[in-house]
């Protein structure tokens, strides 16, 4: 398990937070709330093994689809 640490910004309230991340897993989404207003923040995670580089999405996840 290959565990890093990165500082993200809530959307919701712009709280910056540490997350978590397991890269052991592959591409990734989840939920995570955050830890000043308690709204959810949507996390993907992308890892280009090419590159070696890690895309990190932050969303609210509030959007409606109609």
């Amino acid at each position: 398990m290959r565990l890093l640490s990165r500082v993200i910004s809530c959307p919701h309230c712009g709280h910056h937070q540490h997350v978590a991340l397991d890269t052991s897993s592959g591409d990734q989404e989840y939920y995570d709330n955050c830890r000043m207003c308690c709204n959810p923040i949507y996390i993907r995670m992308h890892l280009d093994d090419n590159r070696k580089m890690i895309e990190l999405h932050i969303d609210a996840d509030d959007e409606q689809i109609y």
